[in-house]
């Protein structure tokens, strides 16, 4: 049995250009796909967020439409009922020795709150340097803005990765009123960023890091994680 740490937003909204709060949180399938697969594969998930916050799910990602159907959001709905998203550690004091992996779901929370926090920087830096398993889905790669090396280089420059593109930004209705684009700002930090078709599954692996790109990917990130565990 493998212990794998999930670092989820502390945020429930998400800053505007012209200083709104737009609500949000964690996009609910990005969560409990991966907890699913890998509790089913017999794992331990531990929740982790910044000042042991509980998480909240962006009301968005809870609805039939955003889950194929009514039978899908109970699914959602039911498995986000788990203890271990109700009882999350501080990231603070979360210690990387004592986990196998690392798995970050996404949403637009972690654009508020991970792609500027300092504990969540130097975890991803150490997961990525200790070669662990680290998954990182949709908008969740803000995370890697964060990870600074002590010569001011990212920790992530020229590893090829994937997430929420421009692209979908735009088409989401939000690019316009974002103080900034993820994928532009990746680009920025030295990525190398691989685009595919918007909404559709699509993730990278380059060395012990795994990126996905939209909610669609979570499934596959997983399955690609669950291969590096066995």
């Amino acid at each position: 049995m493998a212990k794998i740490l999930f670092v989820m937003t502390g945020a429930d909204h998400w800053t505007l250009a012209d200083g709104t709060r737009h609500p949000t949180g964690f996009w609910a399938e990005e969560a409990v796909t991966p907890y699913e697969a890998f509790t089913g594969a017999g794992h331990a998930v531990t929740v982790a967020t910044p000042g042991g916050v509980v998480p909240v799910a962006d009301a968005g990602s809870l609805t039939a439409d955003a889950n194929g159907g009514q039978e899908g959001a109970d699914r959602i709905a039911a498995a986000l009922k788990a203890e271990a998203f109700h009882r999350p550690v501080k990231l603070e004091d979360a210690d990387l020795d004592e986990y196998d992996a690392v798995f970050y779901p996404g949403g637009h929370g972690p654009m508020e709150d991970l792609a500027v926090n300092a504990d969540s920087g130097r975890l991803v830096t150490r997961a990525l340097d200790a070669g662990k398993p680290l998954g990182i889905v949709c908008h969740a790669p803000a995370a890697m803005l964060a990870a600074t090396k002590a010569d001011g280089t990212n920790a992530f420059a020229g590893y090829r990765v994937t997430a929420f593109t421009d692209a979908e930004e735009t088409l989401a209705g939000f690019a316009a009123k974002a103080k900034w684009l993820l994928q532009s700002r990746l680009v920025e930090a030295g990525v190398d960023f691989q685009e595919g078709e918007p909404w559709a599954p699509h993730i990278e692996t380059d060395r012990n890091l795994v990126t996905g790109q939209n909610p669609a990917s979570s499934g596959p990130l997983a399955a690609e994680l669950l291969k590096m565990l066995a």
